[in-house]
């Protein structure tokens, strides 16, 4: 693992450093960490997009504890019914996490949220699947336009951040969590995502899949060297797999009756979404591939 760069977490506010001073203890007890790349985020105070993939709702959280450790409190995109929830919710507002309001009037808003607070200098998590991977080898699927959306209309850099691990605590779709013996949990980050021909072009639907695609070929290259593995030549597409963009993908095929969600910001549960709006058209590591240095 890289150094770890404290620098008291500036702007993190009085309800995030609770939550990190309550949970990252308990994932430093249930988790191994062997993390890359922490040099490739920025400092405090220097706006960003980070963008990963998505393996388990157990995932946001050893993500947002990778980035606490390398300086940086976190803003999600949850959706807006983790908000509803007592005592949750009000934790979660109180962090200053964004709410997304899916498949409604308001679903702009989280986009113009995390525009604005990338602007202001924070760091804006966002997973460009749009939910856990349908993918059935957990390989990244075919991303959605919110993260490159955001990182063109700002100006700032993507930082792409691979991670592998969480599934084997929390399986995706399941509730039981297998804490012990305790699980590696292996997170990646790579240099920024290279869209500088794109920034001065207009924001066609040509530019932002071209842009979404360099972010999620940047986080598949990050996976394949935690995985030791080649990744599929042609990317997972759950909408032409017939899939449920939402919630469980065993619910089964979409259906006539059952149609396909639009392309925005689509979650399953998880705390984070695409960050996009609507009114826009495996197993375990090889041995002797696990790059980084095991943090104990």
């Amino acid at each position: 693992m890289t150094e770890r760069r404290r620098r008291g977490h500036p702007g993190a506010g009085v309800a995030f450093r609770f939550i990190a001073l309550v949970l990252r203890p308990i994932l430093m007890s249930v988790t191994r960490r062997n993390w890359r790349g922490g040099e490739y985020i920025p400092p405090p105070g220097t706006g960003v997009v980070v963008a990963a993939n998505h393996v388990s709702h157990f995932d946001p959280l050893t993500f947002a504890h990778f980035l606490w450790d390398n300086g940086r409190a976190t803003r999600y995109l949850a959706k807006d019914s983790v908000f509803r929830i007592p005592v949750v919710g009000r934790v979660v507002s109180a962090a200053r996490q964004i709410p997304v309001y899916r498949e409604s009037r308001d679903a702009s808003q989280a986009y113009r949220a995390a525009v604005s607070a990338v602007n202001d200098g924070e760091l804006v998590a966002i997973y460009p699947e749009g939910t856990i991977t349908r993918d059935p080898d957990l390989w990244p699927m075919v991303g959605k336009t919110g993260a490159a959306r955001v990182a063109l209309e700002t100006g700032r850099d993507v930082v792409p951040i691979a991670q592998w691990g969480p599934q084997h605590v929390l399986a995706p779709y399941t509730k039981r969590l297998r804490l012990f013996p305790r699980k590696t949990v292996y997170v990646n980050a790579g240099p920024p995502v290279d869209l500088s021909d794109l920034r001065d072009q207009p924001m066609t639907t040509a530019v932002m899949r071209d842009a979404t695609d360099r972010i999620v070929a940047a986080i598949t290259a990050e996976l394949a060297q935690i995985r030791g593995e080649i990744p599929p030549a042609e990317r997972f597409d759950a909408r032409a797999a017939g899939l449920p963009l939402i919630g469980d993908p065993s619910d089964g095929p979409v259906t006539d009756d059952r149609p396909v969600a639009d392309d925005g910001p689509v979650d399953d549960g998880g705390p984070a979404a695409d960050g996009e709006s609507h009114n826009e058209d495996g197993g375990p590591p090889t041995d002797g591939t696990t790059p980084g240095r095991e943090v104990p």
